[in-house]
């Protein structure tokens, strides 16, 4: 079994993860990125580096084979911001629901795929994780089934980091996050606010 000091759920390129990567290399890491030419980036990058892990997996609370959508790379440009390579989801509408007078995203510009689904209990099997130092995920509105669907009794999370705003629909905040916070406290972590869209949950650590 393993010992995890960095898990990231939807690592997109891992432009922004470079700082809190460079102090954990040597250490095992996993990086989980299932829009494709992001997972070329992260595996250009860190296919050499020692106890580093890549998944192109999607995460949810089943294990199935089914559609997963993500902006196009060739619409990457056209559209004027490089944050869309970021939004990859199950659910279509998500992507087309970011749809603004700077940000003019059609049909046309979403690929479809068909990928593997698993679940966070087949990630820590499949990589033989016995506990991660600090979670992050950043997977557009699927956070909510994600966290729901771990057990906290099997796998030692110290930190947890992810993002809210989609938590009850795009850019929606309400029923399903506040029950999350609540099972995260019941489970021993304490909550606080980063910005106005991520949470971070660390553990308490108890005498």
């Amino acid at each position: 079994m393993r010992d995890f000091a960095l898990v990231v759920i939807g690592a997109h390129t891992g432009q922004y993860l470079k700082e809190i990567i460079s102090k954990k290399l040597g250490k095992y890491i996993l990086l989980i990125e299932p829009v494709p030419y992001n997972y070329e980036i992260l595996e250009k990058d860190y296919v050499n580096e020692e106890n580093f892990f890549l998944c192109k997996n999607a995460i949810f609370d089943s294990s199935s084979k089914q559609d997963f959508f993500y902006v196009k790379k060739k619409s990457i440009k056209k559209l004027g911001k490089h944050w869309a390579t970021g939004i990859g989801s199950f659910d279509k509408n998500h992507i087309l629901r970011h749809k603004s007078k700077r940000f003019n995203i059609n049909e046309e510009d979403i690929q479809k795929i068909q990928i593997d689904f698993i679940t966070f209990k087949d990630l820590t099997d499949k990589y033989l994780i016995r506990s991660i130092d600090r979670l992050q995920l950043d997977v557009e509105g699927a956070e909510y089934k994600i966290l729901n669907s771990i057990d906290f009794n099997t796998v030692k999370i110290n930190e947890i980091f992810f993002e809210s705003k989609h938590f009850d629909g795009t850019f929606l905040e309400g029923k399903k996050l506040m029950q999350t916070k609540k099972m995260l406290e019941n489970c021993g972590y304490i909550l606080e606010n980063v910005d106005n869209e991520n949470i971070l949950a660390k553990k308490i650590i108890s005498d």
